[in-house]
C-alpha cells in the first residue's frame, strides 16, 4: 500500500518511514502542507500520516480540503496535540484515527491494519 507521511520533525519522520517501509508499505515523506498537498493530489494513497503543526500551516486543512473531494483515502492525524477538542475535530473533519505523541510505532502498525483495505 502506499502511504503519505507529513511530519516536519527529522527524527519522528525518520522512525515512522522506516517502521511503515519495514511493515511492507511504500512511502513518501512530506516535511510541509505545500509538498503534501501537491503529493495527495499527484498520487493515490492507502492512508495518509498526517501531523496537525506543519511549518506552514495546519494539517487539519489537509484533511479537510481530501474530504471536501471526497477522496476516501484513510486519514490517521498523528499529533501532540492532546486535548480533546483537537481530537474531536479531527474525527468531525473526517480523520479516521488520532494518535497523540509519542506513540508507540507498534501500536502505529495495529492502527494502519485496522483501517479498510490498509494490508501491505
Amino acid at each position: 500500500m502506499q502511504v503519505l507521511l507529513v511530519e516536519d520533525n527529522m527524527l519522528l519522520g525518520d522512525a515512522i518511514r522506516d517502521h511503515v517501509a519495514a511493515d511492507g508499505h511504500s512511502i513518501d515523506w512530506c516535511l510541509n502542507l505545500a509538498e503534501a498537498e501537491d503529493a495527495a493530489e499527484s498520487r493515490p494513497y492507502g492512508v495518509i500520516l498526517l501531523d496537525l503543526r506543519l511549518p506552514d500551516g495546519n494539517g487539519m486543512s489537509l484533511l479537510k480540503a481530501m474530504r471536501r473531494k471526497q477522496r476516501s483515502v484513510n486519514i490517521i492525524i498523528l499529533t501532540a496535540h492532546d486535548q480533546t477538542s483537537d481530537q474531536l475535530e479531527g474525527m468531525r473533519n473526517g480523520a479516521d484515527d488520532f494518535l497523540v505523541k509519542p506513540f508507540g510505532l507498534s501500536e502505529l502498525s495495529a492502527r494502519m491494519r485496522a483501517l479498510p483495505g490498509c494490508h501491505p
